[in-house]
């Protein structure tokens, strides 16, 4: 499954662990953007498992999940020089 991930932290400490932590399951894309994919199990891992809700002040910050479906993504566009965070990329081991 194929999400957008927004967020708005307001503590400086809380908002480089979040963004750190979401860089390890996809692509900034924005300062406060990434696109990420997520399989069933890793979606509950970053739900409960890492306990995310810690993270979040409810009181002053966001942290918003948006699901892309299969056929939106090719649908979607961007301009600029940069890779679709989507797109299979090859790599070399």
């Amino acid at each position: 499954m194929r999400y957008v991930v927004t967020y708005d932290i307001s503590n400086d400490k809380r908002r480089t662990k979040l963004s750190d932590l979401l860089a390890t399951y996809g692509q900034r894309v924005n300062y406060s953007v990434f696109e990420i994919e997520l399989n069933e199990s890793k979606r509950e891992k970053l739900l409960y498992e890492i306990e995310l809700k810690k993270l979040i002040d409810k009181k002053y910050d966001s942290l918003r999940f948006y699901h892309l479906c299969e056929n939106c993504v090719p649908k979607s566009f961007d301009i600029g020089d940069r890779a679709d965070a989507f797109e299979a990329q090859d790599m070399f081991v």
